[in-house]
């Protein structure tokens, strides 16, 4: 039964807690976060200020005082790991702005923004430290088909060069489209070519079975973890781009498995090295929000990583959804556009956006895993937004809200009523793209 708006409004003002930037706002939440392993923090957007620097916040401290061993993002992961090397003092990036230099693609701003250079500044700082209790950056997305195919050769050359050339030869299949993953796709699809989906398999099978041996050669266990993944990333890019083609819930299911393969992976590699993994994951809320509580999953059979996390680790998942009502935004007006700030239109009569400006207050964040009027009105459904890289305001009904049940969906919500724009870190960041995702235009 739906309650009046008046009465929720109120049964949060009773049990929300306001954030001020006091350096206890989060004492309760991360009390709340207990001894989870895994915490997912979100965003409503991917140009949004406050949505990085909160996000940011919050992991430095499961980081330095809840002993988080890893960053995981919603990246491509040869980008990521040139971070990952330079925040260990590896590598030969002086700077976190020449580490962030390999997002170079289309949307250049989600992570190369101030936000992400100052975290990346302060883990590096951090890593310096506390020799041994290094923390990670890792990326779990698959869009670096080519890019990936190209750092398993690269690896094999310098530790097996007979090896290299098999691998070669199998990635050679791709080399008919170029770099363009869509063509490949089309033409598999369509019979105008056999899927190169053997060759790639067979190349990651190779690289697993010979670990234990290449993993002890001149390059250690963490390049060898790093080339393997990267023939994972292949093998299921292969598939993904393929199935784009049948539509898109199968290749968005295709693309959060991988997400939830590579946090696995990045498990076990940790642990391997007798280093207990707790990680903190950033991503669009339309991935770490448990789709089953949204009809994401009840209307188009889509699965996301919150989902997969929950259901692997059940009892050490905690999940924190971000949101905004109005403010500005880095966005684009179409895929490959460069970036603008756009106007954030306030939240919709009714939505989640709305209920908590209704509140009041500039920010705040609520345990939704509470038992009190407030969380059970927000186990009922409602409009929530999503803004991906493209904002179209236009049409903002329809592109960008989706029927959800918040308090089934997240543990925790924060809230920043007035929010703005990321800075990039380049004037224009409409550069061209070959890899382009099913998440065209949304680019959730």
């Amino acid at each position: 039964m739906t309650r009046p708006q008046s009465n929720l409004v109120q049964a949060l003002r009773d049990v929300i807690r306001p954030l001020t930037g006091a350096s206890n706002d989060y004492d309760a939440l991360l009390d709340g976060v207990g001894e989870a392993r895994f915490v997912l923090i979100g965003e409503a957007s991917h140009g949004t200020h406050e949505f990085y620097r909160e996000r940011a916040r919050l992991t430095r401290r499961l980081i330095e005082e809840r002993g988080f061993t890893a960053v995981a993002v919603e990246a491509d992961w040869p980008d990521a790991y040139r971070v990952n090397r330079f925040v260990r003092g590896q590598g030969e990036d002086g700077s976190a702005l020449e580490a962030l230099a390999d997002f170079g693609r289309f949307p250049k701003w989600m992570w190369r923004n101030e936000d992400v250079q100052h975290f990346v500044d302060w883990l590096r700082d951090h890593n310096g430290r506390r020799p041994g209790e290094e923390a990670g950056f890792y990326g779990l997305d698959l869009y670096s088909l080519h890019r990936s195919v190209r750092e398993v050769i690269t690896y094999l050359e310098a530790v097996d060069p007979e090896a290299a050339g098999r691998a070669r030869k199998r990635y050679s299949c791709f080399e008919h489209f170029g770099e363009n993953p869509q063509a490949y796709g089309y033409a598999t699809e369509y019979g105008r070519q056999e899927p190169c989906e053997d060759a790639a398999v067979a190349q990651l099978l190779e690289l697993q079975r010979r670990e234990a041996e290449l993993a002890q050669g001149p390059l250690g266990g963490d390049e060898h973890f790093f080339a393997e993944q990267n023939a994972r990333l292949a093998k299921n890019a292969e598939n993904y781009y393929r199935a784009m083609f049948r539509g898109r819930d199968e290749s968005w299911n295709i693309r959060d498995r991988h997400m939830a393969e590579t946090l696995e992976a990045l498990v076990e590699h940790g642990e391997g090295q007798s280093r207990p993994q707790k990680i903190v994951v950033w991503a669009h809320n339309s991935h770490l929000g448990d789709a089953r509580a949204s009809e994401m999953g009840w209307r188009r059979g889509e699965l996301n990583l919150g989902q997969l996390t929950r259901e692997r680790w059940p009892e050490e998942t905690y999940i924190v959804g971000l949101s905004t009502h109005h403010g500005t935004v880095t966005a684009s007006d179409d895929w490959d556009e460069p970036a603008r700030t756009k106007r954030v239109r306030p939240g919709l009569q009714g939505s989640l956006e709305d209920l908590c400006h209704e509140v009041g207050e500039p920010g705040f964040w609520l345990d939704l895993r509470g038992q009190n009027a407030a969380t059970d009105a927000l186990r009922e459904e409602r409009l929530q937004r999503f803004i991906g890289v493209i904002y179209r305001p236009e049409t903002e009904r329809w592109s960008h809200y989706v029927h959800t049940r918040p308090a089934e969906m997240y543990d925790a919500l924060l809230h920043f009523d007035e929010t703005s724009t990321v800075v990039p870190l380049d004037p224009d960041t409409g550069d061209a793209q070959d890899e382009v995702p099913d998440t065209y235009p949304a680019g959730l």
